[in-house]
């Protein structure tokens, strides 16, 4: 028998389903509780966040909206779900940018490659020289202070984070983790959007964007179309082409006429410097 406070929980979770116009599962799973809590702060008044077991939300869920039901098969791990108002991309900005960096433990999987740049320490020669070595970092000693010879590749991205590496890197209070949650994926009338589709390189997309601005500008102009964004252009180029013409034609008009007795006194003084050299 299904008890009331999972009933009220089911309850709950169908008001929200029904209220809010985008749905987000999220997977929590080796969260800890605190960095959660972080996340809840960082996201209050843009993200509702709402955990509960995942049977509990598949039946909140498959009560709900038809729409939201896309969102079931994405229920792994230890799943929440987001409400909100936002777009899905903006959504998944909100979410990657409320992550904080952590320290690499022992096992985990590099997100990237780890470079530890050369230049000075703080450390005193000793077995941190060692330490180093053991993980391919060269080092020599400079005012008596260990020094990191060359950039020195320890972990590239994808590979396993062992002790040795770990331990180096929290010397060196470098945190290439990230502690956050992971959108799995987002619903929005009916369609899903999974993470690798809402994970966009705004830079890469903005250079495209006025790429394709410029070409369409620049055929705009070949084709003489008469758009808003290039009507003065045309205009401009057509003056210039009408009064080159002009020009060529001997036409005489108020555009014309200063270069026209430019060129005729230029070609004066030729021909009176040909006829005094005669």
């Amino acid at each position: 028998m299904v008890s009331v406070k999972k009933k009220q929980t089911v309850d709950m979770l169908v008001q929200k389903l029904k209220s809010y116009p985008i749905v987000g599962v999220v997977n929590v799973a080796l969260l800890p509780a605190a960095q959660l809590q972080k996340m809840r702060r960082a996201l209050r008044g843009k993200v509702e966040l709402t955990m509960a077991r995942r049977r509990i939300l598949q039946r909140a869920i498959e009560a709900s909206a038809d729409g939201a039901k896309e969102l079931i098969p994405h229920l792994g791990g230890m799943p929440a779900l987001l409400f909100t108002k936002e777009n899905p991309f903006s959504l998944y900005k909100t979410v990657q940018q409320s992550k904080s960096s952590a320290s690499a433990k022992p096992g985990q999987i590099s997100p990237m490659d780890i470079v530890i740049p050369a230049g000075p320490t703080p450390f005193a020669p000793g077995p941190i020289i060692s330490e180093f070595s053991a993980v391919g970092i060269k080092t020599g000693v400079e005012n008596g202070k260990v020094a990191i010879k060359q950039d020195s590749l320890i972990v590239r991205k994808g590979e396993v984070i062992n002790q040795k590496v770990s331990d180096v890197l929290k010397r060196l209070g470098i945190e290439p983790m990230e502690i956050g949650l992971n959108i799995v994926a987002v619903v929005e009338k009916g369609v899903v959007f999974t993470a690798d589709q809402l994970h966009i390189d705004e830079d890469a997309f903005n250079e495209k964007l006025m790429s394709a601005i410029s070409g369409a500008r620049n055929l705009a102009v070949d084709i003489s179309y008469p758009a808003a964004e290039i009507i003065e252009l045309l205009v401009q180029t057509a003056f210039r082409e009408a009064k080159a013409v002009a020009l060529e034609a001997g036409v005489v008009s108020k555009d014309t006429i200063e270069e026209m007795l430019g060129k005729g006194e230029r070609t004066a003084q030729a021909v009176m410097q040909e006829t005094q050299k005669a």
